[in-house]
């Protein structure tokens, strides 16, 4: 609907709809920031009702424009445009703002049949995740797009704040955006020179034009973000430039409307209370009650029809390119279901028992490229890379094709020493559909990315995280660089699956594992030294997906259970075949994931681990904590209560205690 028509309501008008419900919400929670909602909100009036492809009526449509609020503590903002523009989300939801049981969390969590395309509010995410998103699109477009046919052809969106611009994730982050040219991803960065603190000239003045331009995108400065003619000229220029990312510089007003407030931090994060509302309702002109918008607003708002008509047109397309394209069409929509190709099960089947069979012993990552080579070839939808360890992470698997700035129709991204950036591209890939990502790095450095991999979990997306140099058998690098607490820090994050492997087999097994999973992300924690092959039978083999397994029998009656990860198993292998030369009945279990183990039926588990059997030691080169619930009080855990040292892996296990002479002394103590 146009401003010329005179019937209809002012721009001005539709965007303060925002502002009152913003504010309104924000009262009645008596929590929340209605700063950024209302200063951004002539910002949104022109992206979502002129600009944005979206369809309310099926907000999970392929191939709508993507928008990300990397501001996410102005959730209020999308609640609004999402109720606004005709998404599912009532009016009685935004009524209960930040209420138990209510879709309206105080930042956005991740929702796609709502509209809500990634969780946000950890500031400097949001734009990450977009950048996924853009780089989602940008392959799905080299790979499916044909000369005749066009079906992927989306923008992303991304509302951003000095907070997101402070936080050094979006450097990372925006920075490859611009060396991949991603230009179909167009940011509005809103410039209010306000945080939480005050005025940020004192801690933020950097020159953000100049960065962007460092980085290769495409800058429109100054642009008035009151100023709907102006905004709608920028976005013009944006979206002309399809060969760079672009930075829309708003200068905007913190709490636009609310005459006593506005431009200060007051309003960043608290309710304005009910006399500066009362105010701002009058210096707005919006005469309606709390939580009701006019009739010609509603209407004007409205973009069902649009949405549709626009997703039937796609569809159209759609049908031609499949009745010329038709397997290529088939893949997309499957690999957009989320779901596998019909021989994957066998594809997996194969290669873990060609893995078994062939009994190589070698270190986990080499284990972890081989099993890349045997599965990648069957997921075109599996994409990756590494944060500058290609080399050591062994990640460029032998079907590998570079992606690069002018070529996207590959599968393999340097992503560069940017650990948090990574996963959090990772997280937006994901999100987009059609990729199923994976990215590796050093264990020691998942530190770096923890607060992507705790937004992967809580969204319950997959992204597959490959962590090799897994312990103190790192070696030379020293303490820096040897992981000693990251094992049990990953185990207790909620959903987060973590796979340790002891060989090559354990190690495919895992991965198939984490190409299955759809509901989580999956941590990989692979050795750099060589591992010898574990021998086991085929029902062994079946029982590895269990997540933890008896590897050696005891021949006769059980008096002792040796539980390992990864590079310990041999161990605990070897000490059980000397204990067991001494009249002792040892069991060996290995547990490469917990959480898979912990899963299983109590049947499984007590067949496993006989509650009969207290005498138990646990070995792991990490923190002991987690192993505790396993050993009981009569049991003990051979691990790491300090860092490492910097000597060769060999001399560093036998300082530390992990050798077998070491477990065998443990033992006979604990059988004592």
């Amino acid at each position: 609907m146009s401003d010329t028509n005179p019937a209809a309501p002012s721009r001005r008008k539709l965007a303060n709809a925002i502002r009152a419900l913003s504010m309104d919400a924000v009262q009645a929670a008596n929590s929340g920031h209605p700063g950024a909602p209302m200063g951004m909100a002539d910002i949104a009036e022109v992206l979502w009702r002129d600009h944005m492809k979206h369809n309310p009526g099926n907000p999970e449509w392929a191939d709508r424009d993507r928008f990300v609020l990397s501001n996410g503590h102005g959730s209020m903002l999308l609640y609004s445009l999402l109720h606004l523009t005709g998404y599912p989300l009532s009016m009685d939801e935004l009524r209960n703002f930040r209420q138990m049981g209510y879709r309206t969390a105080g930042h956005p969590e991740y929702e796609p049949e709502l509209g809500v395309e990634t969780t946000t509010g950890p500031l400097g995410q949001g734009i990450s995740n977009a950048v996924g998103m853009a780089l989602a699109e940008k392959m799905l477009a080299a790979e499916f797009n044909t000369d005749e046919h066009t079906i992927v052809d989306h923008k992303t969106w991304v509302f951003l704040g000095d907070g997101c611009m402070m936080e050094g994730i979006s450097h990372e982050a925006c920075s490859l955006a611009g060396t991949l040219k991603l230009g179909k991803l167009i940011a509005f960065y809103d410039d209010n020179n306000i945080s939480i603190d005050g005025e940020v000239d004192g801690w933020f003045a950097d020159d953000t034009v100049k960065r962007f331009e460092s980085y290769g995108w495409h800058v429109i400065p100054d642009v008035d973000g009151h100023d709907a003619d102006a905004i709608a000229a920028a976005v013009d220029a944006a979206t002309a430039n399809t060969s760079q990312p672009t930075l829309i510089c708003c200068k905007t007003v913190i709490g636009f409307g609310a005459p006593n407030k506005q431009g200060t931090a007051s309003t960043h994060g608290s309710p304005l209370g009910d006399e500066e509302i009362a105010a701002a309702r009058e210096e707005l002109g919006w005469t309606a009650a709390p939580f009701e918008v006019p009739d010609d607003v509603v209407s004007a708002w409205d973009r069902k029809s649009e949405g549709a008509a626009a997703e039937a047109a796609w569809r159209a397309r759609f049908d031609a390119y499949a009745a010329q394209e038709p397997q290529k069409a088939a893949d997309f929509e499957r690999r957009m279901d989320g779901a596998l190709p019909e021989d994957w099960a066998a594809v997996a089947d194969e290669a873990i028992a060609a893995v078994a069979s062939e009994g190589e012993s070698m270190a986990t990552r080499k284990a972890s490229l081989v099993a890349l080579n045997k599965l990648a070839g069957a997921l075109p939808e599996l994409a990756g890379g590494s944060a500058d360890l290609t080399g050591s992470n062994l990640t460029l698997h032998g079907g590998s094709e570079v992606v690069t700035p002018e070529n996207a129709a590959g599968n393999y991204i340097y992503f560069g020493v940017r650990e948090f950036g990574m996963t959090a591209i990772g997280n937006g890939m994901r999100l987009h559909g059609g990729i199923i990502p994976y990215s590796g790095t050093f264990l020691v450095f998942s530190d770096y990315a923890r607060n992507a991999l705790r937004l992967a979990a809580l969204m319950r997306i997959q992204n597959i995280l490959v962590y090799t140099h897994d312990s103190i058998g790192l070696g030379e690098d020293g303490p820096t660089h040897q992981p000693v607490e990251h094992l049990a820090s990953l185990r207790i994050m909620p959903n987060m699956r973590v796979w340790r492997p002891c060989d090559a087999v354990e190690t495919i097994v895992a991965w198939r594992d984490a190409i299955e999973r759809s509901d989580g992300p999956t941590s990989l924690v692979l050795s750099r030294q060589g591992l010898p092959h574990q021998q086991r039978d085929e029902q062994q083999v079946r029982a590895i997906q269990r997540g933890g397994y008896v590897l050696r029998m005891e021949e006769d009656a059980l008096d002792l259970i040796l539980l390992a990860t990864g590079s310990e198993v041999a161990l605990a292998m070897d000490a059980a075949g000397r204990l067991a030369a001494e009249g002792v009945g040892v069991r060996v279990v290995s547990m490469p994931c917990a959480s898979v183990f912990d899963a299983q039926d109590e049947h499984y588990r007590e067949s496993v681990l006989p509650s009969s059997v207290q005498k138990r030691i646990a070995i792991e080169a990490g923190v002991p904590d987690s192993w505790y619930r396993y050993v009981g009080p009569a049991g003990q855990v051979i691990g790491m209560t300090t860092f490492g040292e910097s000597a060769p892996a060999g001399e560093l296990f036998e300082h530390f205690g992990f050798s077998a002479d070491n477990v065998v002394d443990v033992a006979r103590s604990v059988m004592s």
